[in-house]
């Protein structure tokens, strides 16, 4: 079990990031604002490990967010990575490897004819939105309550993630205006959006979702949601962008739209294409992602973009998401996690929902189903916080905000996913007493 006194140098680097770096931060959820207490700074991670700066090791169910699908550190990706960055590390020019993940992409993905690279989620939401606007001649947004799509202006209205963990889902500094081109709608209620599209069709350019919601805790779509969204958007004129940034070669092979079976007429990618370097996507058919600079008239550009590094870490990580049964192996690891955390869980008096769809897992403390934003709000965030500290003394490193899905690797062996079950079953204990 970790003490405070071997916590000394992560609170030493904190003290002093704090100086230099908002809240010592360059994401704000990493500054444990939701479950009290310092952050750990990390050294180095590998495999299913992550490990601090005062030489504890946590098994780790974060993977940067979603992208360590293969585990941390993976030698293939790394040898990918390093035999490309002897040659350079970005040419701000046309190379090959662009194109061989592009393919890649493309092949998995029905709804896709072409991909254009981009360096986050971020970027690749706020461009599909543009190239939505365009492509209809209309203005307004549909969202979901909760969602979270990055830190775009007009969508960081009723936000998930960390606006949500902070207390304040709309940003500072988003004009009024922008806001106002941003319609909302609680997720999994198809009545809700019928409602705002009769009302306001004409005006909606596109409606923007994740299929499994990620960024208010682990929410799945119900049984006729997503096929009721493809539905609205064809009766209305609208387009339908899934935001499979999280989702994308995370719970499938190619994403979560080759389970659902829904095609949405834009994708958005990122993580785990990268294999953990900063890379992203957005993507559809010939018809819409022509109108996009230099064959139309959406303008998106990027120094960066399409570089050999991130271009060779995404190849690699995806050929190792192609071995046979990789997805099936994946779940399964998901599936054993999930089963005895609510054991666990059960066994100490406490109520938890759990879910999981490949390597994407969910963990909510709630006595009832997370179908929505209103769902997520009202689960017991105080009993997460004193879960995640207890996790963290044993040795688990939690996303730490109950806002939060956590992810599962290929390199979660037996010995890892028995520390997390070991752990929590201590934990769960600790904090029903």
């Amino acid at each position: 079990m970790h003490t405070i006194q071997q916590q000394a140098q992560s609170e030493q680097l904190f003290n002093a990031a704090k100086l230099v770096m908002p809240g010592g931060v360059n994401s704000p959820v990493r500054a444990f604002g939701s479950v009290g207490g310092n952050p750990r700074f990390l050294r180095r991670a590998q495999g299913a490990y992550v490990y601090d700066v005062d030489d504890c090791r946590y098994v780790d169910l974060v993977g940067s967010w979603g992208p360590a699908i293969a585990g941390h550190a993976h030698p293939q990706v790394i040898k990918a990575v390093s035999d490309t960055a002897v040659d350079g590390i970005s040419f701000g020019a046309c190379c090959p490897l662009e194109t061989q993940l592009a393919e890649i992409i493309v092949d998995a993905l029905p709804s896709i004819d072409m991909v254009r690279f981009v360096n986050s989620g971020t970027e690749a939401t706020m461009s599909a939105l543009r190239l939505a606007r365009a492509a209809t001649g209309r203005t307004k947004t549909l969202k979901f309550l909760g969602g979270y799509h990055g830190h775009v202006d007009s969508l960081l209205v009723a936000a998930g993630s960390g606006a949500a963990t902070f207390g304040s889902p709309d940003s500072a500094g988003v004009p009024e205006a922008f806001a106002n081109t941003t319609l909302l709608a609680p997720y999994n209620d198809l009545q809700a959006v019928s409602q705002v599209l009769d009302q306001q069709g004409t005006d909606v350019a596109a409606i923007i979702v994740e299929p499994i919601a990620g960024n208010m805790g682990y929410v799945e779509p119900q049984d006729d949601f997503l096929l009721g969204l493809r539905s609205l958007c064809d009766k209305h004129g609208s387009l339908l962008i899934f935001d499979e940034v999280m989702t994308g070669f995370r719970t499938a092979w190619g994403g979560f739209q080759n389970i659902c079976g829904v095609r949405p007429d834009l994708t958005c990618l990122g993580k785990v294409i990268g294999g953990g370097m900063p890379v992203a996507a957005y993507a559809g058919s010939a018809e819409l992602m022509k109108q996009v600079s230099p064959l139309g008239q959406v303008y998106q550009a990027g120094t960066l973009s399409g570089n050999p590094v991130g271009m060779a870490a995404g190849i690699s990580t995806l050929g190792l998401c192609r071995e046979p049964g990789f997805y099936e192996s994946l779940t399964a690891k998901s599936k054993r996690l999930t089963e005895g955390l609510a054991d666990a869980a059960n066994q100490a008096g406490i109520a938890i929902q759990t879910g999981y769809t490949g390597g994407m897992v969910g963990l909510a403390f709630s006595t009832k189903r997370v179908c929505n934003f209103d769902d997520a709000r009202a689960c017991n965030h105080e009993l997460f916080a004193r879960f995640f500290h207890a996790m963290l003394d044993h040795s688990v490193w939690l996303p730490p905000s109950s806002y939060e899905a956590m992810f599962v690797s290929a390199a979660h062996d037996d010995d890892a996913i028995d520390a997390v079950l070991v752990a929590a079953s201590k934990s769960f204990a600790k904090v029903s007493s």
